[in-house]
């Protein structure tokens, strides 16, 4: 009897201890995850319920606004207007640079040259309308008998003589033209135009300033700017924009923009250095706080909340930076909820670093 009392303690005892375990293993079978859920190759990422993380996370609605912003590029003074010494009438204009000075040279002799030659085909061509008349005079005595063939002839020999020596001239006229454009073009290079530098005002001064190519759709020929020199640090300049260049530098990847200044005061010389002021306005344009906006092998990624417990990563287009906002071409939507405190942290987790 005793022995069977035994039996049935210990196999009591056992199925008890069999009970316990399979509880526990049954509890460690389906442990709560308190790590994100990665969806769509890292696009998509969603939290567990109840998770402390999620109050890291600080969003606001990407929104549209009226953006303004200030460009700032380098400039010098290249060239300044002063009285020449002559009486000739015409201003002289001093550069900063040595083949400039050369070019506008050449430039101003070839003008000459030009209005010389023009002056001398006018002359020749009134030779020629005399000869021809006279020759016609001949021709009519000779048909009356009155003259003689070789008077017809030698009339001929003349009109034919004034006609090369307008040909001549006409050749001459051709070669000047043709050799200032050499000229012209190495001024336009350097950002000025021939013509504005053969009729300069008296006090002019021009500023050129080197922009990037993606910034000088930003601005426009006859918009103001303003003028800071390191000469004159307390005082402001008010340039205007003559003159965008045509040609985009093959290794600097810049524009020159030739500025005009009216130095009445005289305080300005070729060479000095300035800070250009552009404002710009980018228009109505969304756009989003720069923290929202992370990169990864050259694209730009923000984070929208997409759920109360979800983040979608999304790649933007974005444009300039405009103070401390960058303006978003596509991408999102006006009013989507873009994270801007913890976006690094949700760059680890999508990614996966």
């Amino acid at each position: 009897m005793k022995r069977i009392i035994n039996s049935v303690l210990i196999a009591t005892i056992t199925a008890g201890v069999m009970i316990s375990c399979g509880s526990r293993e049954q509890k460690q079978a389906a442990p709560v995850s308190d790590k994100p859920t990665l969806q769509d190759s890292g696009r998509s990422i969603l939290f567990p319920p109840d998770s402390l993380t999620l109050s890291y996370f600080k969003t606001v609605p990407a929104g549209k606004s009226d953006l303004n912003a200030m460009l700032t590029a380098p400039a010098r003074v290249v060239a300044t207007v002063v009285k020449a010494i002559d009486a000739s009438g015409q201003n002289l204009v001093l550069f900063d640079n040595a083949d400039l000075t050369a070019n506008y040279t050449e430039l101003l002799q070839h003008i000459i040259n030009i209005r010389q030659k023009a002056g001398i085909i006018q002359q020749k061509n009134a030779i020629v309308n005399q000869k021809k008349i006279e020759l016609a005079r001949f021709q009519d005595l000779a048909n009356h008998g009155a003259g003689t063939g070789k008077d017809v002839s030698d009339a001929k020999t003349d009109v034919i003589s004034a006609q090369t020596d307008m040909e001549v001239a006409q050749t001459e006229l051709a070669n000047e033209k043709t050799a200032i454009i050499e000229h012209e073009s190495r001024l336009k290079l350097a950002g000025f135009d021939p013509q504005a530098l053969a009729h300069a005002p008296l006090n002019k001064v021009w500023v050129i300033c080197d922009m990037p190519e993606n910034q000088v759709t930003k601005v426009k020929e006859g918009n103001n700017c303003t003028l800071h020199f390191t000469s004159y640090p307390n005082q402001s300049f008010t340039g205007t924009i003559e003159d965008i260049g045509e040609v985009v530098d093959n290794i600097t990847r810049m524009v020159k923009l030739r500025i005009g200044i009216n130095d009445n005061n005289k305080q300005l010389r070729a060479g000095m250095y300035a800070m250009v002021k552009f404002g710009v306005n980018e228009g109505n344009s969304l756009s989003v706080p720069k923290e929202a906006v992370i990169t990864v092998q050259g694209k730009n990624y923000v984070f929208v909340k997409s759920g109360d417990r979800q983040f979608s990563r999304r790649e933007v287009l974005t444009g300039a930076q405009i103070n401390d906002r960058f303006i978003v071409y596509n991408g999102i939507q006006e009013g989507d909820q873009v994270v801007i405190e913890g976006a690094m942290e949700l760059k680890g987790i999508s990614f996966g670093y």
